[in-house]
């Protein structure tokens, strides 16, 4: 429900000689617009308070306060990711890109594995190591090279995992990939 509320402020100009007297023109100075989301078809208490303080502040000032109900935008469908589909079956550690099996090594699939179970979230290099190697002594550049060789097995057609300049690495928002504990 959006509510906007408007002051008026005078404009006021100094007669100068052979001017006559001040003109005055009343136009909006301020304009406030407060978005509330309604719970159902009732405002909070806390809505209440806060309309009801606005609308003290305008009408102190002489403006004008309107309330009308906002046009509700209609959810946008999930957007369908094309492209094969990878599966993980956690119970053998196979993956299977579009019913074929994938031949990787247990970090590669461990890292797969790892990114694919936290999606959209962005690790460093350093947060990899501990959480799919389970130490930080190895270098860095060796997440590096277990997500090139995990690109090159799964194929360019396979968006599977993200760079992210000067952070580190995440799951792709469009990868199809499913995660099957058991076979």
């Amino acid at each position: 429900m959006p509510v906007s509320a408007l002051s008026p402020r005078a404009d006021r100009r100094s007669a100068g000689p052979g001017r006559g007297s001040a003109s005055r023109r009343s136009e909006p100075a301020l304009t406030v617009t407060l978005a509330i989301p309604l719970t159902g078809d009732a405002v909070s208490p806390q809505a209440h308070r806060l309309l009801a303080a606005v609308r003290e502040l305008v009408e102190l000032s002489r403006g004008t306060v309107t309330v009308e109900a906002a046009a509700v935008p209609e959810p946008e469908p999930e957007p369908v990711p094309s492209g094969p589909e990878v599966r993980l079956l956690t119970g053998s550690r196979q993956v299977l890109l579009d019913g074929e099996p994938v031949p990787l090594t247990r970090l590669e699939f461990d890292l797969l594995l790892y990114l694919a179970e936290r999606p959209r979230r962005v690790f460093s290099r350093a947060q990899l190591l501990a959480g799919v190697w389970g130490y930080e002594r190895a270098g860095e550049r060796t997440v590096d090279v277990h997500v090139r060789r995990l690109r090159l097995k799964l194929g360019a057609s396979v968006p599977a995992v993200t760079t992210v300049y000067g952070v580190g690495y995440r799951l792709a928002d469009d990868a199809r990939i499913t995660i099957m504990p058991h076979d």
